[in-house]
């Protein structure tokens, strides 16, 4: 194990980006190390080992950027559980690392739907902005465990976060509404219907949203 991962803090050395490391702190994304390679590097990186689950456990407990994003390419998806869900969703620090997370292995499980419905009622913000990013991500790749998902519940609670405080959850509850409307002409209906008190809101924000909502599904005058 020792060996694997020297190897790859050395695959890592070679294909450092200073530049995009001092770049990512400087806009306030702090990690122990950063080596600043790019997502696609990392990628290429990850084919040359073989996934496993202590491999990538042991890359997920460290503070540094790029062993995270290994560590989400590493896991064997058939192995992940949902006591390892639990424990990951969250050590998660921020967004580039919640979109990985996504992408390469949380909308791979077979019970992704499920993670969805526990994490968006999530008192943790940041838990529930990534249950919104995975149902995103599901809905992009029209996930066999999307069915899971409590399509009610889900809008019901992003529109609720959509006054929220943060700027991080408001997107990310955008995010949910856009992608569930782009599903079916019955799912942008229940979406413009959830959010048809801010058709008379004088409230800015509330206006942008409705806006947005009209370009995605192609309402706009």
């Amino acid at each position: 194990m020792e060996t694997i991962i020297r190897s790859i803090r050395n695959d890592l050395r070679l294909s450092m980006n200073g530049i995009a490391a001092t770049s990512m702190r400087e806009k306030g994304v702090h990690y122990r190390m950063n080596f600043g390679v790019d997502l696609m590097r990392i990628r290429e990186i990850a084919l040359r080992y073989v996934p496993d689950v202590m491999l990538a456990e042991t890359l997920w407990k460290e503070d540094v950027r790029e062993l995270k994003i290994l560590a989400t390419l590493l896991y064997p998806v058939d192995r992940f559980t949902s006591d390892a869900a639990d424990r990951w969703v969250v050590s998660i620090t921020n967004q580039e690392i919640r979109e990985q997370a996504c992408r390469n292995l949380f909308q791979q499980i077979s019970f992704a739907g499920e993670l969805v419905n526990l994490w968006i009622v999530n008192e943790i913000e940041e838990i529930r902005a990534t249950g919104y990013w995975l149902f995103a991500r599901l809905c992009i790749t029209r996930a066999p465990s999307l069915e899971m998902v409590e399509s009610e519940l889900i809008l019901e609670r992003a529109v609720s976060d959509l006054k929220s405080e943060s700027m991080l959850l408001r997107q990310a509850a955008l995010n949910v509404l856009k992608y569930h409307g782009r599903l079916s002409e019955r799912n942008r209906e229940d979406v413009l219907q959830k959010v048809a008190c801010f058709n008379d809101s004088t409230d800015p924000y509330e206006q942008e949203i409705l806006d947005q909502l009209h370009f995605e599904f192609g309402l706009s005058d």
